[in-house]
């Protein structure tokens, strides 16, 4: 139980992760990201959850034709720069603690809930799925930008070793050898358009190069 009345709290903090994520957001966004983040958003509109908004890098990106967010982050210090980010952004953004689990969202809130290279540390993806079906509206969609296992069964290995690893301890819970096209079809959405792609392309390849792009759409 928290302090706060008794009532539980959401927050996650990651005091190691969260202390260079804004620079290495920032890099990353240099080499390549920035475009993939606009390619993700711009098709989106209506009322939108980004679950694991982090320090705020998508906010920018989103078109005019997104009437407002609500923004989701558990990490207390990347989710007070989110709310920096939030101030300059052209849409209207509103940043919230709450884990993805357990959102604090009503049903049926969302048109379109983006998912940004988050899936990768959730604790409980099934459940986490769960509540995006359940905030979103019926038909409504889910854009994802994720990590995703790889296609080769020497880099799949190493994904699978570096996950048993250190590499959550150093990348705030992130597991990469997995499935996020998979999680989503169990979780029932229809998945629309999706591609792999590497990130980043320029570089040699780490546990972490592969990525998938594309929608999902809930059951109408």
């Amino acid at each position: 139980m928290g302090d706060d009345g008794g009532v539980e709290s959401t927050d996650r903090a990651r005091r190691f992760f969260s202390r260079f994520y804004a620079s290495m957001s920032a890099r990353m966004d240099d080499e390549g990201m920035g475009e993939l983040r606009a390619e993700l958003l711009g098709p989106l509109s209506g009322a939108v959850v980004e679950i694991g908004a982090g320090n705020g890098r998508n906010f920018a990106r989103y078109p005019a034709a997104v009437e407002a967010v609500t923004a989701v982050e558990p990490e207390p210090r990347l989710r007070r720069l989110a709310t920096d980010a939030a101030v300059t952004s052209a849409v209207t953004v509103t940043v919230v603690p709450g884990v993805a689990e357990r959102l604090p969202l009503p049903d049926g809130c969302a048109d379109a809930v983006v998912l940004c290279l988050v899936m990768c540390s959730l604790p409980d993806r099934a459940a986490a799925l769960a509540e995006v079906r359940r905030v979103l509206r019926p038909g409504g969609v889910a854009r994802f930008l994720q990590h995703t296992i790889a296609e080769t069964p020497g880099l799949r290995a190493v994904q699978r070793l570096a996950d048993a690893t250190v590499w959550p301890l150093l990348t705030g819970g992130c597991h990469t050898a997995t499935d996020p096209v998979d999680l989503l079809r169990e979780a029932g959405f229809a998945i629309e358009e999706c591609r792999r792609l590497r990130f980043p392309d320029a570089r040699f390849t780490q546990p972490s190069t592969p990525h998938v792009l594309g929608t999902a759409r809930a059951p109408a």
